[in-house]
């Protein structure tokens, strides 16, 4: 929050600020453009990530993704940097990467984007994911049901690790800025992480972390901004930075989501800031009197994010078995089932990029 408690004032008398940090799972040049397009209409810019290299090895759950050795991604992807998107650092690729493939994917997108990348998040299960798993967190408690219940165990993701294999703490400290952490099912950030972005000491090879809000798909990203959401953030003068796939349902077809136009429209016509990811955190940052995290602020952040993890979870089990209800009953196109003249994929036919356990 500001230096005296009140309520921040946002660049040209905007009353809130809002932005997607888009993850790339399972993202191609077709599933991905429709969103863009209506994105840079709409005067936003947000945050893309990218792999910058191929995964020579293959994937099971996201094979389909395209990266910056597939042409056609390379050039919209550079396109999208020239209208004013944000480009960051997904891992080097979408499968677990040893150092040296690392080393090359930062080089590949500093050659791309003439600079290192500003943002990073941490992908799945990938090994070389930076303090992940049971490490994001400090509760003892957390700590454990996170290692044994969730099978998310410390010694998993190396990272941060010198000596391991997928050790690339080093390279991140020296050329990324922020980093994601935790994520919850609040629009307003500043309710739960109003020190964001903060430094953590016992993490040093991160320079800054920051929260988000979490979207897994299409319908978890339309349900955050229902317009009674929108209005929340409004009056609270709050910061919303979502952490969503555009990949995952948000262009079926080339086609965009009705329900997606509506609500972003929605909320370009508030009052609000729209810039990308890195460009608000570091608006943030200017106006913080210290750079650390207060322990009750941090322990509160744990818990919550937790309780909204294990929800969200309860709550795609719910739709899943919904949907699969639907799609065992026949329907002639004009169900639940079929929208905008589109049949929707069912969870379990979504196996390229399927929800993780992570958060």
């Amino acid at each position: 929050m500001t230096r005296d408690g009140s309520h921040l004032e946002f660049p040209g008398g905007a009353r809130f600020a809002f932005t997607v940090m888009d993850d790339t799972d399972v993202a191609t040049v077709e599933n991905v453009r429709p969103i863009y397009r209506l994105l840079e209409s709409l005067g936003m810019r947000t945050t893309k990530t990218v792999w910058p290299v191929r995964c020579e090895e293959g994937s099971r759950n996201f094979w389909l993704s395209e990266t910056l050795d597939d042409a056609a991604y390379h050039d919209f992807v550079v396109d999208l940097h020239t209208r004013g998107f944000e480009i960051a650092f997904h891992g080097a690729t979408m499968e677990t990467s040893p150092r040296a493939r690392i080393t090359r994917a930062l080089e590949r997108f500093r050659g791309v984007f003439g600079a290192p990348p500003r943002v990073h998040a941490n992908h799945a299960y990938n090994r070389d994911n930076l303090y992940w798993g049971a490490s994001r967190l400090d509760d003892p408690v957390l700590r454990l049901l996170c290692g044994r219940v969730a099978g998310q165990a410390a010694h998993l993701y190396e990272g941060h690790c010198p000596g391991s294999p997928y050790w690339w703490g080093d390279l991140c400290v020296e050329q990324i800025e922020y980093v994601r952490n935790l994520t919850f099912s609040e629009i307003n950030l500043r309710r739960i992480n109003p020190s964001m972005p903060y430094r953590d000491p016992s993490r040093p090879y991160v320079r800054w972390w920051f929260s988000a809000a979490d979207a897994e798909d299409v319908d978890e990203f339309n349900h955050l901004l229902r317009p009674t959401n929108q209005q929340q953030l409004e009056a609270e003068g709050g910061v919303c930075i979502v952490a969503t796939h555009f990949g995952k349902g948000f262009g079926a077809g080339g086609k965009l989501n009705a329900e997606t136009r509506r609500l972003l429209q929605l909320l370009a016509a508030r009052n609000g800031w729209f810039p990308p990811v890195g460009e608000l955190l570091d608006w943030l940052r200017a106006r913080r009197e210290h750079d650390g995290l207060p322990a009750g602020e941090w322990r509160r952040m744990q818990w919550r994010w937790a309780r909204d993890l294990v929800l969200r979870k309860l709550a795609a089990r719910r739709r899943h078995a919904s949907l699969k209800r639907l799609r065992n009953q026949p329907h002639d196109g004009r169900s639940e089932g079929v929208r905008d003249g589109q049949r929707q994929a069912f969870p379990d036919e979504r196996s390229p990029g399927e929800r993780t356990l992570v958060g």
